[in-house]
């Protein structure tokens, strides 16, 4: 099983890439989708990275921790080609049955999955009882991230649409595939230097596609944690036996929304009982619903102009420029919102499901109609100069050995699978 395939030897190293796929692979019911032209010129080239030798790579600092604290995610580098990547390390002895095979469908769905917004695994293997897991260097991290650090109020509307239409994107596409993601919100959401987003997280996925037949609704109810929940759909939380579909993402999608607006979570401080009956109670909320989000009041305003313009808070930026203004980092306390802007929350939050838009007409929302009109390097131009490489000098770095004790007990479930 899962298990003994991983924790044999502490001295082997094993590449976890399959070779070959049978014909009944998942790939006879993957969506393709002509490549995208709006993507960087440097995204297009990127050098992947499929070394599998553990000397191979200098561990540069850890820059944070996930699945549970059960994974260690570091800055690292490649040392033959100097590439930057991400590294995640999981002890699988630490892991029981249910997490293992959580990690085994992100690492399988993974290399299935080719869409430039879905986040990629270049290399994965085993050194004895431990799982690297390689992947693109995203220097600004996640969306949440950049909340906690840049926009602790919220950010302005243009960011928040493109940061919304590549993780959207990357949702389509798993939804065209029949699958849910059951785990949308800001801290799945990636963010490159170049300006790519893409969506993460597919630990929690589940796939409508049973014995090559495709179903309309899913009955699986795993214990999710207290930390996930207030991004679930109402349907979900619920746990009746009409179950629940692909529009349960797009209810997530809501939230996050009101998350990115607000620099904070709605439902965060509640009991799940509370949040359940408030997301049952009806109808749609809006990201200025105070009673939702924990111990503070939201200070937006709704736009009295441009009705259904899709065209929010501007950001004066002069075109081709990487850089911003620090007085725009901290979104103003006082922000203005488009009417479309609300328009796309409270569609996305209906409480019946049936009423919410799919993925591919969220695409076509008012509210993204701009991001026809903008250029490839915009939302770098909203963003502060990306992270690069390590900000201190560091002292060399030691080949790899196993840590001698677990890790220390920190709750951060900011990098999850």
């Amino acid at each position: 099983d899962f298990q003994d395939c991983f924790c044999t030897s502490r001295t082997r190293v094993e590449s976890l890439r399959p070779e070959k796929h049978p014909e009944t692979s998942i790939h006879q019911y993957l969506v393709n989708e002509p490549a995208l032209s709006r993507l960087p010129p440097s995204t297009r080239a990127r050098e992947v990275i499929c070394s599998t030798n553990v000397s191979h790579y200098e561990l540069q600092v850890e820059i944070g921790r996930g699945f549970d604290n059960l994974t260690s995610v570091h800055l690292a580098r490649h040392t033959p080609t100097g590439t930057l990547v991400t590294i995640k390390i999981t002890n699988l002895e630490n892991c029981n049955e249910e997490r293992l095979k959580a990690l085994q469908k992100a690492v399988i769905l993974s290399h299935f999955f080719q869409h430039p917004n879905i986040t990629t695994y270049w290399t994965v293997f085993t050194v004895g009882s431990w799982l690297w897991v390689i992947s693109p260097f995203m220097a600004y991290g996640s969306a949440s991230q950049l909340l906690r650090t840049y926009f602790p109020e919220g950010m302005s509307e243009s960011l928040i649409r493109n940061i919304l239409f590549g993780a959207v994107r990357g949702l389509n596409y798993l939804h065209q595939n029949g699958c849910i993601h059951r785990s949308f919100k800001a801290s799945h959401i990636l963010i490159s230097g170049d300006g790519l987003v893409t969506l993460s997280g597919l630990s929690r996925l589940h796939s409508l596609i049973k014995h090559g037949q495709r179903h309309r609704a899913v009955y699986d109810f795993p214990q999710f944690s207290t930390s996930v929940q207030p991004w679930l759909s109402p349907e979900l939380l619920r746990q009746d036996l009409h179950g629940y579909n692909l529009k349960s993402d797009i209810y997530s999608v809501g939230i996050t929304a009101c998350e990115l607006a607000s620099g904070k979570v709605p439902f965060q401080d509640m009991h799940s009982t509370q949040m359940l009956l408030q997301k049952l109670k009806g109808p749609p909320y809006s990201p200025l619903d105070i009673s939702i989000f924990p111990q503070s009041e939201s200070r937006m305003k709704s736009s009295r102009s441009g009705v259904d313009s899709g065209i929010g808070e501007s950001v004066l930026v002069s075109s081709g420029t990487h850089t911003v203004n620090s007085d725009r980092l901290h979104t103003p306390s006082s922000k203005t919102f488009s009417p479309a802007f609300f328009s796309l929350v409270q569609l996305c939050l209906q409480q019946d499901p049936e009423k919410r838009p799919s993925a591919s007409s969220l695409l076509s929302h008012v509210f993204f109609k701009q991001m026809k009109e903008e250029s490839q390097d915009s939302i770098l131009s909203l963003l502060p100069p990306a992270y690069n490489k390590p900000s201190i000098s560091l002292p060399p770095v030691l080949p790899w050995t196993e840590p001698e004790c677990d890790f220390p007990d920190k709750k951060d479930s900011n990098w999850e699978f």
